[in-house]
């Protein structure tokens, strides 16, 4: 385990087709904040855009959270009422999930914030044992017809502050190594297993959980899970519709570095430290190839705009606009 442990996410980065469309989903319909407008800064013709809340807290994913199953199911009717096909709720025993897609393809879950991973293990032994779902739980046990018509009774037009969505709940994402990916989440990022189990709608196929864990609680908006795929599977390329990489936090600059250090350390191919205005980041990549971020907490997007003014203009770093050929190749607001 290492001795450097990361509070979790910082953001998740996803690759978009149409920056216009994935605005209006992200923001308009889910309800997040744009908080910046900027471009790539390793490839400044392309917008680089960050959605989250009010504040500009890094947040922006794949499995969001809600608070509880009736805001759930009011998240159903907006995004069905919306002509986004939903599936779920399921119970996924630690919660419960309903599923869509963005505009892209890119799977979205939101998930409710319990009730947790200690109803099957004690809080205090959690990840000790592989623990196998209900039957109930399992598509053999489902009654497909009811989920499908749960729902919430009357349109919801506005989403109120019991619905909004509350940052990461969890990332999943698939391994043809789940032995070198535990020992990547403990040994690189500190992040102990806390759970074992299987894929719920593929029971013959492995299901770990790994979190900021200090033997008694999880940390939220720390909870990474990878399915166990097989070695022969075919792996997945970068590209729209996928998950370009995975940030997790450090507070500062001097236990970024020291991070780095301790990669370097392990034998993993660390990036330097690249300051990207609002943060900075360095990078290196699982055993499975996922391209992975360290990230500082600060200084944060009010650097640049107006903290009651976040996202409203196209905020372009200064080594682009001392490039013509590169200034002039900028893409402009959405």
């Amino acid at each position: 385990m290492s001795t450097i442990k990361t509070a979790g996410f910082h953001h998740v980065t996803l690759v978009c087709r149409d920056a216009q469309r994935t605005t209006a989903f992200y923001r308009d319909l889910l309800g997040l904040k744009l908080v910046k407008q900027t471009v790539n800064f390793d490839l400044p013709t392309t917008r680089h855009l960050y959605f989250g809340d009010a504040a500009g807290t890094p947040i922006h994913h794949v499995a969001l959270g809600v608070e509880d199953e009736t805001g759930q199911l009011k998240w159903k009717r907006r995004l069905t009422d919306a002509g986004v096909p939903v599936t779920g709720p399921y119970n996924r025993g630690y919660f419960k999930s309903i599923y869509f897609e963005d505009p892209d393809g890119q799977i979205l879950e939101i998930a409710t914030a319990g009730p947790g991973f200690a109803i099957d293990e004690p809080a205090d032994q959690l990840g000790q044992n592989i623990v196998q779902p209900k039957e109930s739980q399992l598509p053999s046990g489902r009654d497909e017809a009811e989920i499908r018509a749960l729902t919430h009774a009357e349109a919801v037009s506005e989403i109120t502050p019991e619905i909004a969505l509350q940052g990461i709940h969890h990332v999943t994402g698939i391994t043809n190594d789940i032995g070198a990916a535990n020992d990547f989440y403990q040994t690189a990022l500190g992040l102990p297993l806390i759970k074992m189990t299987v894929n719920q709608d593929d029971p013959k196929t492995l299901h770990f959980f790994w979190a900021n864990y200090d033997g008694k609680t999880i940390a939220p908006h720390s909870d990474m899970t990878l399915f166990g795929w097989p070695a022969n599977a075919r792996k997945g390329r970068e590209g729209v519709g996928q998950t370009h990489h995975i940030a997790f936090r450090v507070p500062d600059d001097d236990t970024q570095l020291a991070w780095r250090e301790e990669l370097l350390r392990l034998g993993h191919d660390v990036s330097p430290v690249r300051d990207r205005t609002y943060f900075k980041s360095i990078y290196f990549r699982s055993p499975d190839g996922l391209l992975v971020e360290i990230a500082t907490d600060g200084p944060g997007f009010a650097v640049d705009e107006d903290a009651g003014q976040l996202g409203q203009e196209l905020k372009v770093p200064d080594f682009v606009r001392a490039d013509p050929a590169l200034a002039a190749s900028v893409p402009s607001a959405v």
